[in-house]
């Protein structure tokens, strides 16, 4: 497998280096792609990097994934408007043991295979160096005029700014370009991959490596386009914030959600982009959107594969299963099996009613837990009337009449009773 063939026809390539795909053709190469640490889990912001090492290592070259405990206590200035908090070190180390734990869905670290993955933090090798050593060894290499000229730092001190820029963002290029320098020198890493907005940041640790080491050591540059949605929105922010991997942040059922509900233009580019799927395959759903769009292959498929890889078949399937819910012919076993957190991810937003634990454990007529205890209804006399027709629903199953008796024993996972009222009225009672 040609490694840039293969990101040139999914549209993961937006600028490299000169050299670059002769030196991945002429032998297996080690390539690095940094992460800073600056949340206990990734969101899906970071695929697409993740995603490049993984078709890097699919192709028989090396990856390598740098946590970057060191630069994530100074932040990247690229394309950031305002200087970010700095982390203390024990949330930074927390916050690399869960990147490594979900990196490992995606790479294989542990095989003997010459090019299994490598993981890294770059507090390893900067802990010990101290600020003089690094101004003496590094910042001599690097002119200001040169480090200026990068767009990040131009960006942020132009009339348009006022923020500015501190010494310690200044520095940052140059604790980049130490890295990339680092892992050339000590695991012989050639290629340094990221999105278009580190080129300048790369382009620094390639120019360092060639002024520190000479002009015939040669590093590579090779970055993605920033990813967007079709309609100018910025890709993988919802009205809640951030899609993350970490389901403690985003549920399985919302994760799967989010592809789900992409726009085909979108899903088109996604699918290209987030999975393994080879190109043949990807062409048949793309012929199969075409032909029948509102069946919409392309975001199920994406949904499907994205969600195994990032949590699991079983969680895919969970996530299917509580979509039936509200959008199928689910039956109460289907509402039964689903847990608390999936529960209310899917009935977010649909009106909610505190009621009686005790008064429910005594059993109370259903005519009166929907209007009395919970105001589902305005009067006795409308709920009598739809319960007969049949129009009433608890936990999915038909309510068999208006005084029929409901009790604890129906409350779901120990807590809820979903009521619907005719086919698309939902509303959720919570037991206190």
């Amino acid at each position: 497998m040609n490694f840039v063939e293969e990101l040139k026809w999914r549209g993961m390539i937006h600028d490299m280096m000169p050299g670059t795909e002769e030196q991945l053709q002429k032998e297996m190469t080690s390539a690095y792609v940094g992460i800073d640490p600056t949340a206990d889990s990734l969101h899906i912001g970071h695929l697409v990097g993740v995603m490049m090492l993984k078709h890097f290592q699919r192709a028989g070259h090396r990856p390598i994934a740098l946590i970057g405990g060191a630069t994530g206590m100074i932040g990247d200035p690229s394309m950031k408007s305002a200087e970010r908090n700095l982390l203390d070190e024990a949330t930074l180390h927390h916050n690399q043991d869960s990147i490594r734990k979900q990196l490992a869905r995606f790479l294989d670290f542990d095989s003997d295979a010459p090019n299994a993955a490598l993981l890294v933090n770059n507090y390893d090798w900067m802990k010990n160096y101290t600020f003089l050593h690094f101004i003496r060894d590094v910042g001599k290499h690097l002119t200001v005029n040169y480090m200026m000229s990068k767009d990040s730092v131009k960006k942020r001190l132009s009339a348009e700014s006022s923020v500015g820029m501190s010494f310690t963002e200044f520095s940052y290029q140059l604790l980049q370009g130490y890295d990339f320098l680092y892992l050339y020198q000590h695991e012989g890493c050639r290629l340094q991959m990221g999105g278009s907005d580190q080129w300048g940041n790369i382009t620094t640790g390639t120019e360092l490596i060639r002024r520190t080491l000479g002009p015939e050591a040669e590093a590579f540059a090779l970055v993605c386009p920033l990813i967007t949605k079709a309609d100018g929105g910025k890709f993988g922010k919802t009205e809640s914030g951030n899609v993350w991997l970490d389901r403690r942040y985003t549920s399985p059922y919302k994760f799967y959600q989010f592809w789900l509900n992409v726009s085909d233009a979108d899903a088109a580019k996604y699918i290209k982009i987030f999975t393994a799927l080879g190109r043949d395959e990807i062409a048949s759903l793309e012929k199969e959107q075409l032909d029948a769009p509102h069946l919409r292959p392309l975001q199920k498929r994406l949904a499907q594969e994205v969600t195994t890889m990032v949590h699991s078949e079983d969680d895919y399937q969970a996530a299917v299963e509580a979509s039936l819910i509200l959008f199928g012919n689910a039956t109460s076993d289907t509402l039964k099996k689903i847990d608390e957190d999936t529960l209310l991810s899917v009935f977010e937003g649909v009106p909610r009613f505190e009621i009686s634990r005790d008064e429910l454990s005594a059993g109370i007529k259903a005519v009166d837990l929907c209007t009395d205890k919970a105001a589902i209804f305005p009067s006795k006399g409308e709920m009598r009337k739809l319960a007969q027709s049949g129009g009433i629903s608890i936990n999915k199953e038909k309510l068999g009449g208006h005084d029929a008796i409901i009790n604890a024993d129906s409350l779901l996972n120990g807590k809820y009773l979903l009521v619907q009222r005719g086919k698309k009225n939902y509303f959720l009672l919570i037991a206190r």
